[in-house]
């Protein structure tokens, strides 16, 4: 008996310190100060842009990877003012040191394609997808749209310390900061050297404009209503706005068409953002009849997961109306989630989601290599095992 519960201590042990080397060291934040401040690119309090970086090594030196952090957008002066003195509108805010994990890890074992590569993740605090751009500052408010320039901004600042002469790049992002990371993918590819390999990893970025559960089109709205608090239509690619109304060019359904510069998308088919914000909204469900069922995809009923289901094959509609391309990655799982490549568990771990028993981390680098192709779309939940599938805790997120 004693033994074995020396085995189970000793596994426990190992098991540890293996998730605390996953974690990674903590990196420093870097402000953007000076030039960029003088000419207005700022957080929604007009504190200078930020970002992490963790230079490369060996043969990694000259090859970056940019990761966009995710958080939503404010679609309105109350909804810009809730989060300007937050760490999503204030730089003032930010954690001074966070660990870098899944694509930012800097240990082999977890990332073995971009583990010494220069790692940079950018801070996320205009609330628009680094789109907006208005002058005027309302005293009253002191709220700063001015997201684009910070893009502008943060990109320079990178190139002056060594992006200029990237060999490889990838632009990635989570959430909002997939939709960055679409939005601008073109816009980095053109700041790089003409001979640089550069591609764009979208993860949960793929949003969709789907009516929710009471029929009416809640996040369409939305989007019209960022774009124009933001004055975002003239930082949105024309390729789109000169088809569409730039809010539905906030969709990449639409707008990442006539994209240039290869993409890898990286998503859930049960996004569990896109579930709870656009297919079943608070607005839409004023009884609460989905809350149980978001919080914990095993609590909903058949007829929600029906509905679910129907999501589902929306989302395939969507992302088909992209039209083929051979040089596009595909990474849809049928996994209750959202963003898969910033955490180890799902980046690359014992027991990591796979398609076609091929990680995220694997699918990711053989595609950017060009080692060999990937496009896989799961089948329906529940068939998958290797998801890991979000439970909320209640407590956390009583609004659900």
């Amino acid at each position: 008996m004693a033994e074995a519960r020396s085995r189970l201590w000793l596994c426990s042990l190992l098991f540890l310190v293996a998730l605390l080397q996953a974690r990674g060291v903590p990196v420093r934040i870097t402000y953007v100060r000076n030039s960029a401040v003088a000419r207005g690119a700022v957080c929604l309090d007009g504190s200078p842009p930020a970002y992490h970086l963790d230079r490369g090594f060996g043969t990694g030196i000259n090859n970056w990877l940019v990761h966009i952090e995710g958080g939503g957008w404010c679609n309105n002066v109350t909804t810009c003012l809730a989060r300007k003195n937050t760490r999503l509108g204030s730089s003032k805010q930010m954690a001074k040191e966070i660990p870098f994990s899944g694509i930012l890890s800097n240990k082999r074992r977890y990332n073995p394609d971009f583990y010494n590569w220069n790692r940079i993740k950018v801070r996320y605090c205009d609330g628009a997808s680094f789109t907006g751009d208005i002058e005027v500052v309302n005293p009253a408010t002191n709220l700063h749209f001015r997201g684009a320039r910070v893009w502008l901004a943060v990109m320079e600042d990178l190139l002056t310390i060594g992006m200029a002469k990237a060999e490889n790049a990838i632009l990635s992002g989570c959430s909002a900061g997939g939709l960055t990371t679409i939005i601008h993918c073109d816009g980095f590819r053109a700041l790089l050297p003409m001979g640089a390999k550069v591609k764009c990893l979208s993860d949960a970025g793929f949003f969709i404009n789907a009516k929710d559960v009471s029929g009416a089109l809640h996040i369409e709205s939305y989007y019209n209503q960022v774009v124009a608090t933001h004055g975002s239509a003239k930082h949105l690619p024309r390729s789109c706005t000169s088809i569409y109304s730039p809010g539905l060019c906030f969709f990449p359904q639409y707008m990442a068409r006539q994209m240039r510069t290869p993409l890898f998308i990286l998503n859930a088919a049960y996004d569990s953002w896109q579930i709870k914000n656009i297919l079943a909204p608070g607005v839409a469900d004023p009884q609460g009849t989905w809350h149980g069922c978001e919080l914990d995809i095993n609590n909903c009923s058949p007829n929600q997961l029906k509905v679910m289901q129907d999501f589902r094959l929306e989302f395939m509609y969507s992302l088909g109306r992209l039209g083929s391309s051979s040089s596009r990655g595909l990474f849809i799982d049928s996994c209750y989630a959202h963003c898969q490549s910033e955490t180890q568990e799902t980046w690359l771990w014992g027991d990591s989601p796979v398609l076609a028993k091929t990680s995220i981390a694997r699918a990711v680098g053989d595609w950017f290599f060009d080692r060999k192709p990937f496009q896989k779309i799961d089948c329906a939940y529940p068939c998958n095992p290797t998801c890991h599938n979000r439970v909320f805790d209640p407590q956390e997120h009583p609004n659900l």
